[in-house]
């Protein structure tokens, strides 16, 4: 940045060489010292100069920045908190701020992320072990060196020695930047320790992960509100880095770990396994503080953790691609998990596949409940049925199944049993909802959600189930006229609650941003006049909000702390936007029409109107512009799913397409694959399901094939 007029010569007897940038407490010049040595220069705003307070502050900060001054952050050189306009110099440090680099190349590629994190995991333990909380880490006070990243600027940090009766602690002033804060800093200012720093250093690492921040919102009050209240929206986290991200984001500060707990994880993956914190204490010590952090978690940043390593010995940005340990190319037909383990003969595709616990991918559909493929080879380890006692009986009465969601090393999926009961013709059915361990199949738990000819089938694809954070929303009940919350460590029914009056109205239960909603159509003699939308609170199943939306519509997902609902049927012309913290309905009209019959998904913060001709468009939700349409010629395509740069789609078949997210150029494809089988119905597969670079796509008669992104 070029000098000014109004700009000084030198500073502290430091020439001035250029201006690195400025703030709203000063300007940060390039200097010089005598010996030549390049220094970061900070000069605080005239206005500033004549506050007391602003005085004192300043001095902790030149204090709190000489007790860290090290290999992680900008040593200081020189300072005067009692020039007429205070300043402090530091060595400069070449490179750009990870805010500006984002801004200009988009977001880090995994093997930096991983850099990113273990660095900023040092610099946060020494500057906690020097007694200070920084209290403003954000992209534009973290510096890409050389030698890993470094944090600057303590302008708001103050020592943890000071007492809470320490008047500048009074003020009531909340400092930080909004989306970065912590909730605490919000709620109780006074308060804040620590444990801030943490919380922004997993908002900062899921910025330079996806390009957003995780509580980004268009004004401070709303990202406040998201902050304080809501979850944060990690479209775009890659997997392996999601553990780290979604532990430093506790909302409670004793959940969350110590930047030591980070790096010990990062390092080796021996992580403590804390008891709940609501729990009383043990009779063989005191209570320990946090969650029950998950084992996957360990499992994957220790892969993360041998990157990292890999890439700060190396310097090589270029390195190997990101794929599971031992990665291969392969394809595989699951194995029938009721019959002896032979291939399974003519059937349908798979509907669901996630990938689990850095080794799993777990696939169901077709009465399959669930089965387990090796990421790395493909082995095809364990399979269950939907229904165990079908050979016995006949067909079961659900030939589905599907993943419900996954959670810590764990799937649920949902089970059919029909049983005999007198009369050979009466097979009532008894529901459960079940959670495996994705290693090993073994059932964690299994609950009855129904036992009778007329309960629900449990099934997330016909919205009587979703995943939440604290287990399984499903419905309930021999007629299925209840929702309930089965927990996700042991299946206990934590409450239950009747679904609204069914006459003229479907109620069906989705999820978004970690919440789940009753979505509630209500008809009139043709067609849906209303919709209901609630969230529902976890710890009771009531209804924390409720609005009323015109017309038939149902939950697509969430962007920015908006909903995105759409018409369940004919065609899409508009789209309504509900935000999540103060409930306001907005409508935003499409440029151009989606036809009736196109799937949506919403990936990344865009809508993507899918046919099956192979026709894609995309949709900025927030304006309803329409970004480009393409026709990726994947005929019977089923849903996409996006990287940071491609948009991936395929069929049945396994026919597969990779298209450019800015412009929807068809860059690559693969053909269908001749094991795919006879299909006993023409339908279509589940999504593809990446990790890293090894996309996995669902094909045929339950099968899978793998492929690496780079190469297609």
């Amino acid at each position: 940045m070029a000098l000014r007029d109004s700009d000084p010569a030198e500073v502290g007897g430091y020439r001035i060489e250029d201006r690195l940038g400025s703030g709203g407490m000063g300007v940060v010049y390039l200097a010089r010292s005598a010996s030549g040595r390049r220094l970061a220069v900070k000069v605080v705003h005239g206005q500033y100069a004549d506050d007391d307070e602003f005085r004192a502050r300043f001095r902790r900060e030149v204090a709190a920045a000489r007790q860290v001054s090290g290999a992680f952050t900008a040593p200081v050189v020189d300072a005067d908190a009692d020039a007429p306009r205070p300043w402090m110099a530091t060595l400069y440090i070449p490179g750009s701020n990870l805010g500006t680099h984002i801004h200009d190349n988009g977001p880090l590629p995994l093997p930096r992320l991983r850099e990113l994190a273990a660095g900023l995991a040092e610099a946060i333990r020494d500057i906690h072990r020097a007694g200070v909380v920084h209290r403003d880490l954000k992209p534009a006070n973290v510096m890409l060196a050389d030698d890993g990243p470094r944090v600057i600027d303590f302008g708001i940090s103050r020592a943890t020695e000071f007492a809470a009766s320490d008047v500048l602690t009074q003020t009531g002033r909340v400092m930080g930047t909004p989306p970065f804060m912590s909730p605490e800093q919000f709620s109780a200012p006074q308060d804040v320790g620590p444990a801030a720093d943490i919380f922004s250093l997993g908002a900062v690492v899921a910025y330079a992960a996806s390009g957003r921040g995780p509580f980004d919102s268009p004004s401070p009050y709303e990202t406040a509100i998201r902050v304080v209240e809501g979850t944060p929206e990690l479209d775009g986290v890659p997997t392996e880095l999601l553990p780290f991200i979604n532990l430093c984001l506790e909302k409670e500060p004793k959940s969350r770990p110590t930047a030591d707990e980070l790096l010990r994880l990062l390092r080796d993956g021996d992580w403590p396994t804390p008891s709940d914190p609501q729990a009383p204490a043990d009779t063989d010590g005191p209570r320990r503080r946090g969650r029950r952090w998950p084992a996957v978690a360990a499992a994957a940043l220790a892969l993360a953790a041998a990157a990292t390593t890999t890439v700060a010995l190396t310097g090589d940005d270029s390195a190997p691609g990101n794929l599971p340990t031992g990665w291969k190319a392969w394809h595989g037909q699951a194995k029938d998990p009721s019959v002896d383990k032979e291939p399974l003969g003519a059937g349908g595709p798979f509907n669901r596949c996630v990938a689990s616990d850095g080794t799993s991918l777990v696939c169901a559909g077709d009465e399959v409940l669930a089965t387990r493929f090796a990421l790395a080879d493909g082995r095809n380890t364990w399979g269950r049925p939907v229904d165990a006692t079908a050979d016995d009986i006949g067909t079961s009465s659900s030939a589905g199944g599907t993943i419900i969601g996954a959670r810590d090393g764990r799937v649920y999926a949902y089970g059919a049993d029909d049983r005999s009961v007198g009369d050979e013709e009466a097979t009532p059915t008894r529901y459960t909802v079940q959670s495996l361990d994705t290693r090993t199949g073994k059932v964690i738990w299994k609950t009855v959600t129904g036992d009778s000819d007329e309960a629900a089938e449990p099934s997330s694809n016909h919205g009587a189930s979703v995943a939440v954070p604290e287990g399984v929303i499903t419905s309930y009940g021999k007629k299925g006229e209840q929702y309930a919350l089965l927990d996700a460590d042991d299946g206990r029914i934590r409450w239950k609650r009747k679904f609204p009056a069914p006459n003229e109205q479907v109620c069906l239960l989705r999820s978004a941003a970690r919440h789940g909603y009753l979505v509630c159509q209500k008809w009139t003699a043709e067609d849906v006049s209303s919709t209901d939308i609630t969230q529902l609170d976890p710890a009771t199943g009531r209804a924390r909000w409720s609005v009323h939306v015109k017309g038939e519509k149902d939950i697509v997902g969430q962007v920015d702390g908006r909903l995105i609902l759409l018409a369940t049927t004919g065609a899409q012309r508009t789209v309504t936007l509900v935000n999540a913290s103060s409930h306001i309905q907005t409508s935003v009209r499409l440029s151009r029409s989606q036809p009736e019959g196109s799937t949506p998904a919403l990936l990344r913060g865009r809508l993507y109107f899918t046919l099956s001709s192979g026709g894609v468009r995309a949709v900025d939700p927030r304006t309803g512009e329409q970004l480009w349409s393409s026709d990726s010629g994947v005929e019977q395509a089923g849903p996409p799913i996006a990287s940071a740069t491609h948009l991936y789609i395929s069929s049945v078949s396994g026919r597969l397409a990779a298209l450019d997210l800015d412009t929807g150029t068809v860059e690559a494809t693969l053909k269908g694959r001749d094991d795919s089988g006879a299909i006993d119905f023409p339908d279509i597969s589940a999504p593809p399901v990446l990790v890293g670079d090894a996309l996995y796509i669902p094909y045929g008669i339950r099968s899978v094939y793998t492929v690496d992104v780079r190469t297609l």
